[in-house]
């Protein structure tokens, strides 16, 4: 057998104490683990968090700073910002599976060289190498996570045992203790979501397990060294608020880990496509034009610097994510209702957005002036549409893309409205367009039909022309 502590290294694991001695493995600390592990793969320049985009110079430099310094971390960001996957991905970190005393009767995952409950004291004291049997406890189990909101002291650190004390064990023993969640991740990584959310009793409990190493229950301590990792997750706006956090606990945090929200569209763009986990194709494909990608990601650009939407409480990457699945489905109604293949999403379909949005969208109630989700909602479509349009006017002409229009022409819009509806209305398709939108236009019904939507709603949006809206059809007006 090898000396590697990573379980798939070794032919087979072993069984017993004996065994385990004799393979070479050897005992380390959850930080010193995953501090080797993650140098390694950092030399190898293996990928330490696939899938979190836009934060290779900025969030990831300062968590692989406390990787390396061997820090407990606090993920300080507004919702939505990828905090909990990041801690969930700390998994990586660990080896495949490390070996602990399976003893019946003992709380926790116990290494097999340095036991630290009384149950497996006396029994390594009591029996030979042979004799105590070896578990492999792995990676993926080895993670816990708790919501603070409504998390209770017993919950977490651990509570009296009636039972045990009917049974004649002393209050003052560990014997008399219930492990709570912590004591039992012994060993591996616990993380806190919404620390400042957390009951203040439960947080010097934290406090005691990370600098005490001690456990203190209705005032009788118990002494056991605790080896594990420790994660939280805070928003700023509770964090730093006075009395939200002990001092005493803030202090005892190696990092703090600032988050943030994509900082170019097509980032958003690129975080959308690979968490909303839609297919486009099937029965009834759905064709989405990039110029709608960015309407749709601007109009979560233009929330977060809203002055009608709460901003420390922040707009979640679910926000796009939720919407852009909602826009497909409309697209892919129309397209089973009206035979359309493929059907192509139109700015029609960003009317069923309300659903999809009601409810990640916190007002600030001192700047919304009492205006109701949906008009903020309608205003935040308006404002992405306009600065998305100007951006393709800037680049091709405001003229050349407008002058397909005559005065005194109405053209109606709607997620159920045939494309050859819009065909119909406009004739011929300005070069331009094919340019400005990279798609095809000209030669497909479906795609022009997206291309005026978007046009006239950038037009609108310019004050260039005027709209009514009437049963869920929207007619755009050439005066």
């Amino acid at each position: 057998m090898t000396s590697s502590n990573d379980a798939t290294d070794v032919p087979s694991r072993p069984v017993n104490l004996k065994e385990l001695k004799e393979s070479g493995w050897q005992s380390r600390s959850v930080k010193q683990e995953i501090q080797e592990n993650f140098i390694r793969m950092l030399a190898a320049e293996e990928e330490t968090f696939p899938g979190m985009v836009g934060y290779e110079d900025t969030v990831l430099p300062e968590i692989h700073l406390a990787l390396i310094a061997g820090h407990d971390m606090l993920f300080m960001g507004e919702k939505g910002q990828g905090k909990s996957r990041m801690m969930r991905m700390m998994v990586r970190f660990l080896d495949e599976a490390v070996p602990y005393l399976n003893i019946p009767g003992c709380p926790v995952h116990e290494d097999p060289y340095h036991p630290i409950t009384s149950v497996a004291k006396n029994f390594v004291a009591s029996h030979g190498d042979e004799e105590i049997p070896i578990a492999w406890w792995p990676r993926e189990e080895r993670y816990a996570e708790r919501l603070a909101p409504g998390t209770k002291f017993a919950d977490v650190i651990g509570e009296i045992d009636p039972a045990k004390l009917a049974g004649g064990v002393s209050m003052s023993t560990e014997e008399a203790l219930h492990f709570g969640l912590i004591p039992r991740m012994h060993r591996g990584i616990f993380a806190m979501n919404e620390l400042p959310e957390l009951d203040e009793l439960v947080q010097v409990g934290l406090f005691n397990m990370l600098e005490e190493r001690d456990v203190q229950i209705r005032g009788y301590p118990v002494n056991f060294d605790i080896d594990l990792v420790l994660l939280f997750s805070a928003n700023p706006s509770t964090f730093n608020r006075s009395g939200k956090v002990i001092p005493q606990l803030k202090d005892r945090i190696g990092s703090v880990i600032h988050t943030h929200y994509p900082r170019q569209r097509d980032l958003g763009i690129q975080i959308i496509e690979q968490e909303a986990g839609v297919r486009l194709d099937g029965d009834y494909p759905v064709v989405m034009p990039y110029f709608m990608k960015e309407v749709l990601e601007q109009v979560t650009e233009a929330a977060r610097r809203s002055k009608f939407v709460d901003q420390q409480s922040g707009v979640s990457a679910r926000f796009s994510i939720a919407n852009y699945s909602t826009v497909i489905a409309s697209a892919r109604h129309r397209g089973i209702l009206l035979n359309e293949k493929p059907a192509v999403v139109r700015l029609s379909d960003f009317g069923h957005i309300y659903t999809s949005s009601l409810g990640k969208l916190e007002l600030d109630m001192m700047g919304s002036h009492q205006m109701s989700e949906r008009q903020v909602l309608d205003a935040l479509i308006a404002e992405a549409v306009g600065t998305v349009f100007q951006e393709y006017i800037q680049e091709h002409g405001l003229e050349q893309i407008a002058e397909i229009f005559q005065k005194g022409i109405k053209i109606e819009v709607g997620d159920l409205l045939p494309s050859e509806h819009y065909s119909e209305r406009l004739k011929r398709v300005p070069p331009v367009w094919d340019r400005a939108f990279e798609v095809n236009a000209s030669e497909n019904p479906a795609m022009r039909a997206s291309c005026v939507e978007f046009v006239l709603a950038g037009l609108y949006a310019l004050d260039r022309i005027s709209r009514a809206q009437h049963h869920g059809k929207i007619t755009y007006e050439f005066e």
